[in-house]
């Protein structure tokens, strides 16, 4: 068990520093296709809400305040002795 665990050990060190040595590519991905990437999910995400806001039928179930009128009031029927 410690010779794997030793091993594991080694294999994220390794990885941590392989991401490490790279770290620019990150960047130049982000400012090539950041921008485009988010208008592209925003536009995506616009076009699929209206879709279910219009098209599914969902009945939503929005704020019913000055649509319920309230029943009248019955007053306590006195118990008579």
């Amino acid at each position: 068990m410690f010779r794997f665990a030793k091993a594991a050990l080694n294999l994220t060190g390794q990885a941590a520093r392989q991401v490490r040595h790279n770290s620019t590519a990150q960047m130049n991905f982000n400012k090539k296709y950041g921008n485009i990437l988010m208008v592209s999910g925003t536009g995506f995400c616009v076009a699929v809400w209206s879709y279910v806001v219009t098209q599914t039928g969902i009945t939503w179930n929005l704020s019913p305040v000055g649509k319920v009128m309230p029943k009248e009031w019955r007053e306590a029927e006195a118990e008579e002795e």
